[in-house]
């Protein structure tokens, strides 16, 4: 993940829903719950307040049940749905005050958005899918399809340019999407649960093109997602909404050892820690009985992976961070972690 001044800020983001929604932030009537405020003024909050900034080259997770807000949260960001008060910044410009041609001009060049549902054209062929958002930008036809034809190789479509949407499983629809989204070389790619609608074994693929995706092109996301297991997957860092406003950011590795709340806590049960955390999570000081003169290994290894080292081994592996030795890890750490002790 890149690092330095933010791709996208967002700062005190709001979205309320019904009339005179203005008057509703700020007021104790923000202070309700959504079933009092829609009793009381008919209004939804949908965000609520919420604050987070996108480093360049990040993937950014922003996740949550059904009706968390999320999905909302992402459509007001690239404008689809009008914030109702904050600012949204995207490399320091203020997207919520730029007009509708400035908008218009981002969204074509440097915002792209794949969607649960395809949105394919049903009539074109896979190169003029992909080739339509060059195309509306007034892209000629060789210079589109010469494009295209890069992407195509790019999400592992070779040999599918002339066939039609409906000739493809929901996998390689998809790949259609991502490739469309990625013809016009965005800076930053907003997915709205891309991977919802598909059946486990393409999603888990598509999940990895997103991964070897994001590794070949270093692209800033924002990827919309229900499921820990993907977020935590694929993403540098995640955000947890709960009724639109987020009750957590932080790293897979510090959600799962340091939630901040039940709420988070029981998203997060299910996931294997072994899975997510690293030596550094298990590091602990040297007990009086035990010899120094193990292996050494990185304080940033996932547990997983340095599992069967650890176990093998009879002594306590050292770990270390950049030089500066964090303590130690034995097999038995390791097993408490795995048995659900620790």
């Amino acid at each position: 993940m890149a690092t330095g001044a933010p791709m996208i800020s967002v700062k005190n983001l709001w979205k309320v829903f019904g009339a005179n929604a203005d008057k509703v932030v700020g007021s104790p009537l923000a202070d309700l719950s959504r079933s009092e405020l829609r009793a009381q003024t008919g209004n939804t909050i949908a965000v609520r307040d919420v604050s987070f900034d996108v480093a360049p080259g990040e993937v950014f997770v922003v996740m949550g049940l059904s009706g968390s807000g999320k999905s909302t949260l992402v459509r007001c960001m690239t404008r689809l749905i009008e914030p109702t008060q904050g600012t949204l910044t995207f490399e320091g410009e203020d997207i919520l005050k730029v007009d509708n041609a400035r908008l218009r001009e981002l969204r074509k060049t440097r915002f792209s958005m794949v969607f649960q549902h395809f949105g394919l054209l049903p009539h074109r062929k896979v190169i003029d899918n992909i080739a339509y958002s060059l195309e509306i930008n007034g892209i000629k036809k060789a210079e589109r399809h010469a494009r295209a034809n890069e992407v195509i190789e790019l999400v592992g479509l070779s040999g599918y340019a002339q066939a039609y949407p409906e000739q493809l499983s929901g996998g390689m629809q998809q790949r259609v999407g991502l490739a469309r989204a990625l013809a016009v070389d965005p800076q930053v790619l907003f997915l709205d649960e891309p991977f919802s609608a598909l059946d486990p074994l393409i999603r888990r693929d598509m999940q990895q093109e997103v991964i070897r995706l994001h590794h070949e092109l270093g692209k800033t996301m924002v990827f919309i997602t229900h499921d820990l297991s993907e977020a935590v997957k694929v993403g540098d860092r995640i955000a947890i909404m709960r009724d639109g406003a987020v009750v957590q950011t932080g790293t897979p590795e510090e959600l799962v050892a340091n939630p901040a709340d039940d709420y988070v806590a029981n998203f997060v049960r299910d996931i294997a820690k072994s899975h997510v955390l690293t030596l550094k999570y298990l590091a602990r000081p040297v007990r009086s009985d035990e010899a120094i003169d193990g292996p050494e290994m990185p304080a940033n290894t996932i547990i997983r992976d340095a599992a069967q080292v650890i176990l093998q081994t009879h002594k306590p592996v050292r770990v270390n961070d950049n030089g500066k030795a964090l303590g130690v890890v034995s097999s038995e750490d390791v097993l408490r972690l795995i048995s659900g002790v620790a």
